[in-house]
């Protein structure tokens, strides 16, 4: 590597009569060079650690990037101090409303679940236009009373929801 650039610098390197040495200038040499001691110093930049195992089958050998070396021992770890990990989600799972019936038919539904979702899922034909309970084109009686539909949700309970 010194040597060609050595070459390049002294102009003896030409090609296509464009001389080389006026295209790479000193700042891009040294950085070529620092680049190159730094890889050469740490050699074991990317070393492989021997296996501590003596499996014949498997051979497994863990990698290490020494080149950073400690910074980066714990970044990755899980932290102890939080207890165990607690499952994702609800910790009982959804509380379903098995009373609840739609124009007459049973349907399934979650307490919570908005009653425009429930529709849309047992194919009764509800009209919108703002979806934000602003306008009252999705008028529906639930339990005798007219509520919205995209902004109503289902109450635990008796449920019954009829379209107008």
């Amino acid at each position: 590597l010194l040597t060609t650039l050595a070459l390049i610098k002294s102009n003896q390197i030409k090609s296509n009569s464009i001389n080389l040495s006026t295209m790479i200038s000193p700042r891009s040499i040294a950085l070529a060079v620092t680049i190159a001691v730094f890889f050469a110093s740490s050699s074991d930049a990317f070393s492989v650690l021997p296996s501590s195992s003596s499996h014949s089958a498997a051979i497994s050998t863990p990698t290490s990037l020494n080149m950073f070396g400690d910074a980066l021992k714990g970044a990755f770890g899980n932290d102890d101090s939080l207890g165990k990990a607690k499952d994702a989600g609800l910790s009982n799972g959804p509380q379903q409303n098995d009373n609840v019936t739609l124009n007459g038919k049973k349907v399934k539904a979650i307490v919570g679940q908005k009653v425009s979702v429930i529709a849309a899922q047992n194919r009764v034909k509800i009209s919108y236009n703002c979806k934000a309970g602003d306008c009252g084109t999705c008028m529906v009686n639930m339990n005798g009373k007219k509520v919205k539909a995209c902004i109503m949700s289902v109450p635990t309970g008796k449920c019954n929801i009829n379209t107008i």
